[in-house]
């Protein structure tokens, strides 16, 4: 089998551990996630020398307001700090930003700084980057609901599909949860409908290039049936008769 058509072309991650990490060494949960910025670049940069073309990576949850008030606000400033600093170099990269999620709650300098990312990397095309901030699953899912309610148009899969936060891209292959943990957390509800998983016992933090191309490894040995019998997504597919 050819090495290249094993790797996923859209690889989503929950980035779990950060706080752990930074507890384990008896540093502040912020400094975890200073760290956590860190591996995401990294990560960055193994997609592109690999071939993947879309990474997705869950920053800050809907639940996460839920938290400590000092950390939710320690968030938003680094966030507002990457932006400043990480951007020129992404779209140096040739990386495209998006940010889905909801920025009714966000400030007026995070909001402005997105939007200004989004914007300044628009002509990039070698790999998309969303990072998934102040997101939910549940809340996409509603979102995109009223969306289609709203316009009067017939709530389908199809339609549905079309007005999701991440419509731009196709739904992940491969889905890495860093940090032990086994679930979900509201991630892509919609879009993982399929999607394989690998879970990985390493605080984000400490994600390094090995466990990274060990999870691709995982996901290259799988076989991805979508409904069919082995036999039958073995099969090379038909080709239709031109008229």
């Amino acid at each position: 089998m050819n090495a290249t058509a094993c790797v996923p072309s859209h690889v989503a991650i929950v980035m779990d551990g950060n706080g752990r990490w930074a507890r384990q060494r008896f540093l502040p949960r912020m400094a975890g996630h200073r760290q956590g910025v860190t591996t995401l670049r990294q990560v960055v940069r193994w997609s592109i020398a690999r071939g993947i073309r879309v990474l997705t990576v869950f920053a800050f949850s809907s639940e996460n307001w839920k938290r400590p008030a000092d950390e939710v606000s320690g968030l938003m400033a680094l966030m507002a700090r990457a932006l400043s600093k990480e951007v020129p170099e992404l779209s140096q990269a040739g990386v495209r930003l998006y940010f889905p999620g909801d920025r009714s709650p966000l400030g007026p300098e995070v909001t402005a700084g997105l939007v200004a990312a989004e914007a300044s990397t628009a002509h990039n095309d070698r790999l998309v980057l969303n990072v998934c901030f102040n997101y939910g699953g549940r809340w996409d899912v509603v979102q995109a609901a009223q969306s289609l309610a709203q316009r009067g148009e017939e709530i389908t899969e199809t339609s549905l599909s079309a007005a999701m936060a991440l419509s731009h891209v196709a739904d992940p292959d491969l889905v890495i949860r860093t940090g032990g943990e086994v679930r979900i957390s509201n991630f892509l509800l919609w879009q993982v409908a399929y999607s394989e998983f690998y879970f990985s016992d390493r605080l984000w933090p400490a994600f390094d290039e090995a466990e990274f191309d060990h999870a691709l490894a995982v996901y290259a040995g799988r076989q991805r049936r979508f409904g069919q019998t082995p036999e039958q997504a073995l099969a090379p597919p038909t080709l239709s008769s031109s008229s």
